[in-house]
C-alpha cells in the first residue's frame, strides 16, 4: 500500500480560533469544539521523528474511536464525531496537566527505572529480584506532568495534591476512572488474545464535569503483549511478542538515540517506515478483529478538509 503520509496540516476552517500542533495531533479550535487531525507523525523519547508513517493516523483514530465508544458507560468522553479517517471532533475541555499512566507489568521505562535501583512505583514497594516483563502484584498508577514542550516528568500523587496541580476531589475521580478504564481495556484485549500491559489516559473538565479526552488504548498510548506464549517466553527470559510503539524505541536505542542532547536521530529508510506501518496495521487487526480498510486518497489533505467542512456545515 502506497500512501502520502500526513506530516503537516495548516487548515483555515470557518470560525477557527486557533490551532495547536502537537507531536502527533493538530488540534483546531472551532467555536466550542475541537477538530483533531491525527497525522502520520511518529514520536519517541518526546522527539518527533523525521518521517511520517503511512496510515498510522488512521489506525490511531479508528482504535481510539472504538474504545471511546466502548467505555462511555464508565466515564463521559470528549468524542462527538469522526467525520474522516484521520479526524475526531469533540468537546473542548480544560485538560488536567497530568497524564494518568497505569502499569500491570514491569516493562519498558518502568523496567529501565527498576534496573537503575528504583523500587517504589505508584506507592507500591517492589522486591529485589524481579524480572523484565513480570506481572506486578497489582496495577499501579504512575502519573506524569503534562509538558507542553520537552519531556513529561514523573510525579507522585502526593506531589500532585501538595502542589495543587489537581484538586483532591478531582484527583480521586481520575484514579478511579483510570483503574476502571484499564480493567475494561484489559478485558477487551484478553478477548482478542492480547494482554494490556500499560497505558495512559488524559482527562479534562467542562462545567465541573470530568471527561476522558484524547486517544485511548492505541499503540501510541498503550503496550500489548500476545497472551499466547507469554508465560513460556517469560520463563526463558526472552523478549515478549508485543504490539506497541516499543519496537520503534528499541530500534532507536540500538542505533544510539534516546532523545538526549547531542544525539542524532538515525536515518529512517522508506523500507523501515513501511515496516512500522505494517506493525501498526497488525495491531489494529489483532485488537479490533477486522481487516484494516485504509482510505487511500491520493490527496488526503483535500479529503480531510472537505469532510471537516461538510461536518461543520451540517451543524451550522
Amino acid at each position: 500500500m502506497i500512501n502520502q503520509a500526513i506530516v503537516k496540516t495548516n487548515f483555515q476552517f470557518p470560525n477557527q480560533k486557533k490551532v495547536y500542533h502537537g507531536k502527533v495531533r493538530d488540534v483546531y479550535f472551532i467555536d466550542d469544539l475541537l477538530v483533531m487531525v491525527i497525522t502520520d507523525r511518529i514520536s519517541a523519547f518526546d522527539v518527533v521523528l523525521p518521517k511520517g508513517i503511512p496510515f498510522k493516523g488512521q489506525v490511531l483514530n479508528q482504535i481510539a474511536s472504538r474504545f471511546l465508544d466502548a467505555t462511555a458507560d464508565i466515564v463521559p468522553n470528549w468524542k462527538v464525531a469522526t467525520p474522516d479517517a484521520n479526524v475526531m471532533v469533540g468537546i473542548a475541555c480544560e485538560p488536567f496537566p497530568v497524564e494518568m499512566i497505569i502499569r500491570a507489568f514491569l516493562t519498558g521505562s518502568s523496567w529501565r527505572a527498576y534496573q537503575q535501583g528504583q523500587r517504589v512505583f505508584g506507592g507500591l514497594q517492589l522486591p529485589n529480584g524481579m524480572k523484565e516483563h513480570q506481572r506486578l502484584p497489582e496495577p499501579v498508577i504512575t502519573p506524569t506532568t503534562k509538558a507542553s514542550e520537552g519531556h513529561d516528568e514523573d510525579i507522585t500523587s502526593e506531589e500532585i495534591l501538595k502542589q495543587g496541580i489537581v484538586s483532591e476531589q478531582y484527583y480521586e475521580q481520575l484514579e478511579d476512572y483510570t483503574r476502571r478504564l484499564f480493567a475494561r481495556g484489559a478485558e477487551m484485549a484478553a478477548s482478542m488474545g492480547l494482554i494490556l500491559v500499560d497505558t495512559k489516559y488524559e482527562f479534562g473538565v467542562k462545567d465541573e464535569k470530568v471527561y476522558l479526552i484524547d486517544e485511548i488504548h492505541t499503540p501510541d498510548s498503550s503496550r500489548y503483549f500476545y497472551r499466547e506464549g507469554y508465560e513460556e517466553r517469560f520463563a526463558r527470559g526472552e523478549n515478549q511478542k508485543q504490539l506497541s510503539k516499543e519496537f520503534v524505541r528499541e530500534w532507536l536505542m540500538a542505533n544510539g538515540f534516546q532523545g538526549k542532547t547531542g544525539q542524532e536521530i538515525p536515518v529512517m529508510t522508506d523500507e523501515w517506515t513501511q515496516t512500522i506501518s505494517a506493525r501498526y496495521i497488525e495491531l489494529y487487526e489483532q485488537l479490533i478483529g477486522t481487516i484494516f480498510q485504509p482510505d487511500e486518497s491520493s490527496n488526503p489533505l483535500d479529503r480531510i478538509e472537505q469532510h471537516v467542512l461538510q461536518f461543520l456545515n451540517q451543524g451550522a
